[in-house]
C-alpha cells in the first residue's frame, strides 16, 4: 500500500516525456499535515508495515521501526514537547546527524504546527549564535557528541531566545534527558484543532543554506512540501512500495528531507539509515547488498570513491534504480559505473529552495549523461537572460520557474525575516534559482555554475564544471576545481585546483602540472585548458560539502596570473 495515489490527479503509467509533463499533477487536501496524514494512516491501515531501519557502525543488529512505531512514538513526543512548553509556530532545531531519533521528532514537531530547523554537527560556536538568534530559537535537541555539545553551550551566552538544551544521549549537566523524560509519557497527542490546528501555508520547516558568501540564508517551507517531493521519491528515485531507499546525507541539510523522509514515505518505501562515522566505499557497499537495498542516491563525489572498488564482489542486483543530486555527474563516472554494474545514474537537480526542478524522471526522460535532465512537470521552467527574456536552445541563461499563476507544490514560502531578499528572488514574476544553465535542442538541461562562477576569457564564457569533467577523467585527480584569476592579456585566466588521488600523491608538482597540461589539450579546446595549476591536500568546501570557489577566488583575488604562477 502506497499513498502517492491520492495525491496525484492522474496515477498511471504515461506514455513519454511529454504525457508525463502535460498530464502528472498533484492536488492536496486541506490542511495536510505530514504527522496525521501519512504515517498516522499507515499506522491505521498497515500496522506492520515496515518505516525505518536503523544502524550504525557499533551495531551488529539493525533496528526496525513501523509506522506503528513511529506513529506512537513521535505522538510521545510531541507531548513531552508540549509539556516544555513548544506551540505552533516555535521554532526547534534538531542536530542529530543519523540519529533515529529525528525520525521521531520530525513528524512530533510537525504535529504541535512548530517550526523545525534541521542543523549539521560540523557548527562551530558563531555559526550556532547567528540561527538561534536569526530564527528566535527557543529549544536545542542534539544527539552526544561531545564536540557539537560544547560548541552549543559555548553559543548559549548570546543565545537568549534558548530556553532548553535537550540531549538524545546520556545525561549531561545542564541539559535534559529527551530518552530519560519523554518515556514514561502516554503515547497520546490528538490532532488539534481551533487555533492550534495547522494550516497548508503555516510555516513548518526552516533551513539555512550553506550558500557560497554572506551569512546563510533562511528558506521557509510550509506544510504543502512534503506532497511537492512525491515527484522526487516517485519519479526521480524511483522507490518501490515496501521496498528499501537509502539517500546518503546528514539530516541537517535539505537533502535529508529529499531523500530520507518526505516523499519516500508518502510513496510507501522503508527509509534505510546507515549511522557511519565516516564514508567507507567497500562498507557502504557491503550495506546495499546485505540488506537488500531496492533504491539509493548519494552525491557524485560518493559514485568516484564506489566506482573505484570491486564491483563485482556486491550483490546489487535488487537495487533497481541508482541516482545522484549536488553536483553535476561527471560523464566518465557514469559510463565506468554502468560498465561495471549494468545501471545508470539517474540525475536531478534542485535546490533547498525548492522539491526536484529537473531530473532524469523514470524512462520518461532518456538519460544524457551529464545533463541534469527535463523539468519537472510541476515548475515551469525556463531560461532567462538578464532582461528576463527567454534565450535560444544552448544559450547561456538563468534557470528561472514562473510563478505568476502561483508558486507550485514544493517551492519556498521565501525567506524567513528578509522581505527584500525574497522580492529579489521572485522579482518579474518567476523564481530566480542563481543557477546559470543551457537547455539543448531536445529540451534537457545542462548546468554551468552558478552566476558567479562563469569564468570570462578572450571573449569566452568557459563554465567551470565543463573543465573539471575533462580533468575528472585523469586518475590523478580525486577532486578538482575550476576558477578564474585575472589577467592581463585574456581578462582572466583558467586555473585548477587539484586534489591528487594517493597512487600521483607523492609526485613533484611540476610534473604533475606537465603531465594535467597535456591531458586538458588533448582532450578540451584549447580556450578552456588551465594555465595555471595548484595542487592541495583538501578543497574548501561549504559545511554541506560543497566547494566553495569563492573561497579559491578570494585567495587569488588581486594577483595576476603571471604572479600566481610563479608562486607555484
Amino acid at each position: 500500500m502506497e499513498l502517492s495515489h491520492e495525491f496525484l490527479v492522474e496515477d498511471r503509467e504515461f506514455k513519454d516525456y511529454e504525457d508525463f509533463s502535460k498530464n502528472c499533477k498533484l492536488k492536496a487536501p486541506e490542511n495536510f499535515n505530514f504527522a496525521y496524514d501519512i504515517i498516522d494512516r499507515y499506522a491505521k491501515d498497515v500496522p506492520n508495515k515496515r518505516a525505518l531501519v536503523w544502524i550504525d557502525d557499533n551495531s551488529e543488529d539493525a533496528l526496525e521501526f513501523t509506522f506503528t512505531d513511529i506513529s506512537r512514538e513521535s505522538k510521545r513526543a510531541a507531548y513531552w514537547l508540549v509539556q516544555k512548553g513548544i506551540k505552533k509556530g516555535d521554532t526547534v532545531m534538531l542536530v542529530l546527524r543519523r540519529r533515529y531519533e529525528w525520525w521521531i521528532l520530525m513528524p512530533a514537531l510537525h504535529r504541535i504546527g512548530a517550526i523545525v530547523i534541521p542543523a549539521t554537527d560540523q557548527l562551530l560556536q558563531a555559526d550556532i549564535e547567528y540561527r538561534t538568534n536569526a530564527a528566535d530559537v527557543k529549544m536545542i535537541i542534539s544527539y552526544d557528541n561531545p564536540h557539537i555539545l560544547e560548541e552549543i553551550e559555548k553559543a548559549m551566552p548570546k543565545s537568549p531566545t534558548v530556553k532548553y538544551l535537550v540531549t538524545v544521549g546520556p545525561q549531561r549537566e545542564g541539559w535534559i534527558s529527551f530518552h530519560d523524560e519523554y518515556s514514561k509519557l502516554d503515547p497520546e497527542f490528538p490532532r488539534p484543532v481551533g487555533e492550534a490546528a495547522t494550516h497548508n501555508n503555516d510555516p513548518m520547516l526552516l533551513y539555512f543554506t550553506s550558500g557560497t558568501s554572506g551569512y546563510p540564508k533562511m528558506v521557509l517551507q510550509d506544510f504543502l512540501y512534503p506532497i511537492g517531493h512525491i515527484m522526487t521519491a516517485k519519479y526521480w528515485h524511483g522507490v518501490v512500495d515496501d521496498g528499501l531507499h537509502l539517500s546518503i546525507a546528514e539530516t541537517g541539510w535539505a537533502k535529508a528531507t529529499w531523500g530520507k523522509l518526505y516523499g519516500q514515505w508518502i510513496c510507501g518505501t522503508a527509509q534505510f539509515v546507515y549511522d557511519m562515522n565516516m564514508l567507507k566505499p567497500d562498507k557502504m557497499l557491503q550495506m546495499i547488498a546485505k540488506f537488500g537495498l531496492t533504491t539509493f542516491c548519494a552525491p557524485p563525489t560518493v559514485y568516484r570513491f564506489l566506482v573505484r572498488q570491486d564491483l563485482s564482489k556486491y550483490d546489487l542486483s535488487k537495487c533497481v534504480r541508482f541516482s545522484t543530486a549536488g553536483e553535476a555527474l561527471n560523464g566518465e563516472v557514469f559510463d565506468k559505473w554502468l560498465e561495471k554494474t549494468g545501471k545508470k545514474i539517474y540525475e536531478g537537480y534542485g535546490q533547498s529552495e525548492s522539491t526536484i526542478i529537473c531530473g532524469n524522471f523514470l524512462d520518461y526522460c532518456p538519460i544524457h549523461p551529464g545533463s541534469m535532465g527535463l523539468p519537472n512537470p510541476l515548475y515551469k521552467v525556463e531560461v532567462l537572460n538578464p532582461n528576463g527574456k527567454p534565450v535560444p536552445a544552448g544559450e547561456i541563461g538563468e534557470l528561472c520557474i514562473h510563478v505568476e499563476d502561483g508558486r507550485p507544490y514544493g517551492l519556498l514560502m521565501g525567506y524567513h525575516k528578509d522581505v527584500s531578499l525574497t522580492a529579489a528572488a521572485f522579482d518579474g514574476g518567476v523564481y530566480h534559482t542563481g543557477d546559470n544553465v543551457y537547455q539543448d535542442k531536445d529540451g534537457y538541461v545542462w548546468f554551468v555554475g552558478r552566476k558567479d562562477d562563469i569564468i570570462k576569457s578572450s571573449g569566452y564564457r568557459i563554465s567551470p564544471f565543463e573543465v573539471e569533467s575533462v580533468l575528472q577523467k585523469h586518475p590523478a585527480v580525486l577532486e578538482c576545481a575550476v576558477t578564474g584569476v585575472e589577467d592581463a592579456k585574456r581578462g582572466m585566466a583558467v586555473k585548477a585546483t587539484i586534489v591528487l588521488s594517493q597512487d600521483y600523491a607523492d609526485k613533484d608538482p611540476k610534473e604533475m602540472e606537465l603531465i594535467m597540461s597535456n591531458f586538458a589539450k588533448e582532450n578540451t579546446a584549447m580556450y578552456k585548458c588551465p594555465r595555471i595549476y595548484e595542487f592541495v591536500k583538501e578543497l574548501p568546501k561549504t559545511i554541506s560539502g560543497k566547494i566553495r570557489r569563492v573561497e579559491i577566488r578570494e585567495k587569488d583575488k588581486g594577483k595576476d596570473a603571471d604572479k600566481i604562477k610563479q608562486d607555484f
